[in-house]
């Protein structure tokens, strides 16, 4: 399998230690490709549902060089740089990790709210304790199916 192509700049000192996973998590972006819906197979599941396995790895990729930089202070300033200019991480999902409220966003999508029918977030930016409590006032009042909620990327958690 040809590795990915990257800038004539040769990377900085410790891609090394990080080119091993970033390869394996390609290896898997490529492979969920192979789940883009078919013509043929729309019934089975929607589109959106298809990208799913696409933004959890692209997620995977992105946290991975978030957390070895700013959490675990593993890698240099450099080759974060370098990461982020070839990338290979998303740099704007990163920005907003870095706000207070954002730190566990699974995708830009989830607050976007020109994609929304009535112009709100995603379920998965609504804190876990409130959502409990809607789940169950809707599935008592209309029979709601905790299978039909889109964000299955990252569970909400308590900000």
């Amino acid at each position: 399998m040809p590795k990915v192509r990257r800038s004539k700049k040769s990377p900085p000192e410790g891609w090394e230690l990080i080119e091993p996973t970033l390869d394996e998590l390609e290896q898997k972006m490529r492979e969920g490709n192979e789940y883009l819906p078919k013509p043929n197979l729309m019934k089975e599941k929607r589109k959106n549902e298809s990208l799913w396995p696409i933004f959890k790895i692209h997620h995977q990729k992105s946290r991975y060089i978030f957390d070895l930089f700013y959490r675990r202070k593993a890698i240099s300033r450099e080759l974060y740089d370098y990461c982020l200019m070839e990338n290979i991480a998303d740099k704007n999902l990163i920005a907003k990790w870095k706000k207070q409220g954002y730190e566990s966003l699974c995708c830009l999508r989830c607050i976007q709210t020109r994609d929304t029918n009535f112009g709100t977030n995603c379920i998965c930016r609504v804190p876990k304790a409130k959502l409990e409590e809607i789940m169950r006032h809707q599935y008592i009042a209309l029979n709601f199916n905790y299978e039909s909620v889109e964000c299955d990327l990252v569970k909400s958690t308590d900000v």
